[in-house]
Parts: C-alpha cells; sequence; structure tokens
C-alpha cells in the first residue's frame, strides 16, 4: 500500500492565497499521479503532482497539470467534470465503510459526495460554499499543438470528510487516492496515485486506497 506522510502547516494563516499555494509547494508532502493502470486503451501520461498538507482543520491540496489539451464545458457544482480536465481526491476514514469524492474540473465547478457504493451517493451540498478553489492557467504551444498547464488548489474541512467539529486532523489516518482524468479531453486518460488492478477503469474502488498519515 502507497502510504504519503502529510506534514502538519499553518496554512490557513497566510495572508494571501498565494502564500497558501507557496508554503504548500514549500512544505508539503509531493504525490506523483502516474498510474496508468489501463494502458492498452488509455495509455495517455500527463506529468501531473499534487502537494498535500493540513492545518488540523482542513486538508490543502495543489495540483499541478502539464501540457494538457484541456476540455472545461462544465460551469456548475455536481456536474459531470469527470469528463473534463479534471483532478480528483478520493479518501475514507480510518475504520469507516463509506467514502468520499471530491472532483473539481479546471474551471472549479466541484462534485462532492459521500458513497456507500458508486450508485448510492449522497451530495455534500451543505458542505459546498466551504471548500475553496482557486486554479492558474497557462496557455502555450507544444509541437504546434495547443496546450495548457494548469493548477488547482483545493482546501476542503474537515466536516467535509466526515469528521466532527471537535475532532483533530492532527494523528488521523485516511484511506486515499489522487487522481486525474478527463473523460471527453481530446486525449481521453485515467491516472491515479495509487494503481489500481482492475480490467477497466473505476476509481470508486477503496480497496485500491494508498494511506495518508496526518502529523
Amino acid at each position: 500500500m502507497k502510504t504519503l506522510t502529510v506534514p502538519n502547516q499553518h496554512i490557513s494563516q497566510c495572508e494571501t492565497m498565494f502564500d497558501c499555494i507557496n508554503l504548500l509547494r514549500e512544505a508539503g508532502a509531493e504525490a506523483k499521479i502516474d498510474q496508468v493502470n489501463w494502458k492498452e486503451k488509455f495509455p495517455k501520461l500527463l506529468p501531473v503532482t499534487v502537494r498535500v498538507a493540513h492545518d488540523g482543520e482542513k486538508i490543502h491540496l495543489h495540483y499541478e497539470v502539464t501540457g494538457e489539451q484541456i476540455r472545461a464545458a462544465n460551469t456548475e457544482d455536481f456536474g459531470s467534470v469527470w469528463e473534463d480536465s479534471c483532478v480528483e481526491f478520493f479518501m475514507q476514514r480510518d475504520g469507516d465503510t463509506v467514502y468520499r469524492n471530491f472532483e473539481c474540473n479546471i474551471l472549479g465547478s466541484l462534485l462532492a459526495a459521500k458513497h456507500e457504493t458508486r450508485e448510492i451517493a449522497e451530495k455534500l451540498v451543505e458542505h459546498m460554499a466551504s471548500i475553496t478553489r482557486f486554479s492558474t492557467i497557462r496557455h502555450r504551444y507544444e509541437n504546434d499543438k495547443q496546450v495548457r498547464d494548469w493548477t488547482m488548489f483545493l482546501a476542503i474541512p474537515k466536516q467535509a470528510m466526515g469528521f466532527s467539529e471537535n475532532e483533530s486532523l492532527s494523528g488521523q489516518k485516511i484511506r486515499a487516492n489522487f487522481y486525474k482524468c478527463g473523460d471527453k479531453t481530446p486525449e481521453t486518460h485515467f491516472i491515479s496515485w495509487s494503481p489500481i488492478d482492475l480490467p477497466k477503469p473505476d476509481f470508486h474502488v477503496p480497496q485500491f486506497f494508498g494511506l495518508l498519515e496526518l502529523e
């Protein structure tokens, strides 16, 4: 099982969003999203990393994606964001049977839900306003092809992840996986941090989650 030690950093005390991101990039744990689990049908590998830290109250994620031919069609929360240029965080509290998914496209449109199974799920409507999303996009050409380098910063409060107001994230163990996908992008891809051993693409598989150990 892949394991990532997530440091405790005072990110929420930063004055600006850029200060938060800079601290996360400097002091966060880095995970490379580089597992191409279905190479025969979906061989595309993009350079993607996520840096992770927490401050006891929120988990902070900063994704960096390089050289993607993007799609950005879904402008509202709870849309089909996985069809766009999308980054994802799936997590499960230690000992829980339910898991939660946080899927965010390049525009910051977010899908968040609590799942018993892929089909049996409850949207996290009450938490959406509390989840910070901030993206940057750089346009450039690569071999005469128009591509984008883009980033997504997410700050997810502990309550959205199933922790109570009186609990701290410090010392917690969370089973999780990080994903990069784009079902309807020009180059369809399904990439993960922790490998998935299944015959076809499926991210709703807690049995293949890795482990986050929060300091």
